[in-house]
């Protein structure tokens, strides 16, 4: 009997982890037989969970989705990644949430054996956040834009801009993509022809879903890389293209979508747009870089370099 307990667990594990499997490779999974793995599933949907399955040679199980909750299932890793990320959104961008995820973290560190306690509280203990007053996204309006994304369902909204102007936009929505600071919605404009990035917190009033749509071929190099060229490219006081000698492999690492457009010149080397609201802010994100870098534009933020160097070296003379 706790042979069979432990199968049914390690059965509803995989499921878990991928909701279809074939007969044949959970056999193989679980080192038993068909007709045992038949009376496992048995036992499982005797539990209430609603364990499909289809018969014939391409014959598999699926889980499918019913009325409560089943248990989940957590190796280490994924129960500190869960706990660690609970505590993260219990503070973090996304307004609606702080409460539940509280809730979600309390009932899971109850049941967190000792050696992954410590483990959690150690990771949560030494890591500060910095602090942010930014804008915050509600976590319902994240939610009913990404299912639009998933079920294709197109979507009108009201917008204002950075200058805070209104206008009525009505998009196929997409993709959302998250910097690590702001929330953006990657959509095809209907009025615009065109793919246009919207910042979500600047999203507001009623959402209302409109007309099914077929996916549209992604814009060039990807939603995350438009995403990232869109906001580089907004109108700032200052202005800035920067030669990087790195790879784009490592700069991609550095540098956030959100400071600026990467693009590759060669296999040791990349061009960055960015922009900012005073030459002090992007003569801080090429430091933070790492690498050896040449200013192109504008001319004030060489001379600011220059002016900068000359300090330094007067200060360490």
């Amino acid at each position: 009997m706790l042979q069979t307990s432990a199968r049914l667990l390690r059965l509803l594990s995989l499921f878990q982890a991928q909701r279809y499997w074939s007969g044949l490779e959970l056999s193989r999974r679980l080192k038993v037989t068909s007709r045992t793995l038949r009376r496992d599933v048995d036992r499982l949907r005797s539990l209430g969970y609603p364990v499909h399955s289809t018969s014939g040679v391409a014959g598999g199980y699926q889980l499918g989705a019913g009325a409560t909750l089943p248990p989940l299932l957590l190796d280490d890793d994924e129960a500190v990644a869960v706990a660690l990320g609970l505590r993260t959104a219990a503070a973090g961008a996304v307004s609606g949430i702080e409460e539940p995820s509280v809730r979600a973290l309390l009932k899971l560190e109850q049941v967190l054996p000792p050696r992954l306690g410590g483990r959690v509280a150690a990771l949560h203990g030494f890591v500060v956040p910095l602090e942010s007053h930014g804008p915050t996204v509600d976590a319902e309006r994240l939610s009913f834009i990404a299912t639009a994304c998933r079920d294709r369902e197109g979507i009108r909204f009201t917008y204002r801009d950075r200058t805070g102007s209104p206008s009525t936009r009505s998009v196929e929505p997409h993709r959302l993509v998250h910097t690590g600071y702001r929330w953006y919605l990657v959509a095809w404009d209907l009025a615009r022809k065109d793919w246009r990035t919207f910042r979500v917190d600047r999203v507001q009033g009623k959402l209302k879903t409109s007309a099914r749509f077929k996916a549209r071929k992604p814009p060039e190099g990807g939603f995350a890389t438009f995403a990232s060229k869109s906001i580089a490219h907004v109108p700032h006081p200052y202005s800035a293209r920067v030669t990087l000698h790195a790879p784009i492999e490592d700069l991609n690492k550095r540098i956030s979508p959100s400071i600026g457009a990467l693009e590759t010149i060669d296999g040791h080397s990349c061009l960055l747009h960015t922009g900012a609201h005073s030459l002090e802010a992007i003569l801080i994100h090429l430091l933070l870089a790492g690498v050896e870098f040449q200013v192109h534009e504008p001319p004030e933020l060489i001379q600011y370099i220059r002016q900068v160097a000359g300090r330094l070296s007067h200060g360490v003379g």
